[in-house]
This record gives C-alpha cells, sequence and structure tokens, in this order.
C-alpha cells in the first residue's frame, strides 16, 4: 500500500470512526465494533509475510518485564487512589460496593473482550502497519498513544481521553521494547481493571457524558 493509501486507512481507522461513533445519533454497541475492527486488523497482519505472528501474543517476554511492570503500577495505583480518595471520595470503590458481583465479572471478561482487541490493533497493526508514517521508535510510540487517546472521546469526557494518553505511552513503549502483545495487555489489564475497582470506571464506559468538574462537585 502507497504512503497516500496508508494515510487514508489511518485517517478513517483512528480518526473518522471515532468521531463518527462519539457523534452518531444511534446507539451502536462499542465492543462488537471493536471487533470488527480488530478482525480486520488481523486478517491484514497474518496476511503481511513480513510480520512475525509470534509477536500477536509472546508470553515468554512477560517474565522479565514483570518486576519493572509491577513497580511502576504500584505508584501510579496509589497515586489514582489518592486521587479518588481527595478530590472525589463518594466514587471511591463504589462499583466493587454497588455491584461486586458484576465487578468480578468485567475483571474477568474485559481483558479478553477489551484489552487484547484494543492491543491488537493500536499497537501490533499500528506499529507494523505504519511505520513509513512514522519513522523512528518514540514517534510510533506518541502516534500510538495519540490514537489510542483519540479513542476515548467516545466517552465524552477529557479525563479518559488524558489517562489513556499516558498509559497509552506505556502500554506502546513496552510493546516496541518487547515485541510482545501479551506483555502490554498484561499492563493494559492492570491499569484498566485497577481504574474500574477505584472508582473510576464511570469515565470509561459509553453513555458516560458529565464533566469530570461535575463529578468532583458532588458530594
Amino acid at each position: 500500500m502507497t504512503r497516500t493509501g496508508l494515510a487514508a486507512e489511518l485517517l478513517l481507522l483512528f480518526v473518522a470512526l471515532p468521531v463518527g461513533y462519539r457523534f452518531s445519533p444511534v446507539r451502536i454497541p462499542a465492543l462488537p465494533l471493536l471487533w470488527v475492527v480488530a478482525g480486520y486488523a488481523w486478517i491484514q497482519l497474518l496476511s503481511d509475510p513480513h510480520f512475525h505472528r509470534a509477536q500477536l501474543w509472546n508470553l515468554a517476554a512477560l517474565p522479565a518485564r514483570l518486576p519493572a511492570i509491577l513497580a511502576i503500577f504500584v505508584v501510579v495505583a496509589l497515586l489514582l487512589w489518592l486521587g479518588v480518595h481527595r478530590l472525589a471520595p463518594g466514587l471511591e470503590w463504589s462499583f466493587v460496593r454497588r455491584a461486586p458481583g458484576f465487578w468480578a465479572v468485567v475483571m474477568l471478561a474485559y481483558p479478553v473482550l477489551s484489552v487484547y482487541p484494543q492491543g491488537l490493533l493500536y499497537r501490533s497493526f499500528f506499529f507494523e502497519r505504519y511505520t513509513a508514517l512514522f519513522p523512528g521508535k518514540w514517534a510510533m510510540i506518541v502516534a500510538s498513544a495519540a490514537a489510542f487517546a483519540f479513542l476515548h472521546i467516545v466517552f465524552r469526557n477529557a479525563l479518559a481521553v488524558g489517562l489513556t494518553f499516558a498509559g497509552g505511552l506505556l502500554f506502546a513503549a513496552h510493546y516496541a521494547e518487547t515485541g510482545s502483545l501479551a506483555t502490554s495487555s498484561f499492563e493494559h489489564a492492570l491499569y484498566g481493571c485497577w481504574l474500574f475497582t477505584v472508582g473510576l470506571g464511570q469515565f470509561f464506559y459509553h453513555g458516560t457524558i458529565a464533566s469530570v468538574g461535575t463529578v468532583l462537585r458532588k458530594p
């Protein structure tokens, strides 16, 4: 595919689709749409003779990275909890307290149904497909994180976009270092599950239209 074709595909998948979903007057289930787009990415990767299919999982790379991943996660998780505790105490552990059974289902299903398809699309496919558009390791990492964050405009709040850009940088950097979608997905799942657990999950599902300021003003 030419550079022009790649640019057009990127704009369609990573800009036009999120914008169209965000402003669609019809409520469309988010996960099936994600699976369809990730399925397209998966087909393109498997049909690329230069793509190393081991990168679609590569669990062997995880153990060496695990101590650093967990160390960073502990610090970030503590900061997120302190932020919720001080600024929005009404949200603290709200999901766990309100619906512990459903919370447990989300903890099991979210990594499989949401995290892995996102990782396939925004890490494996993005890195393999658009190297001609973003030459250099850090250009690709930033572009991947920006596209990942832009997806989250569908949740209609700035917090989701900001947090996912920071997380996207971390996940993309570790994918670039390891070539392991298992490693990147494990890390993504850690942070996503923690956001749901600590009380910030309402900012990460479709239909949340309240601003961050509105939530922080709640007693």
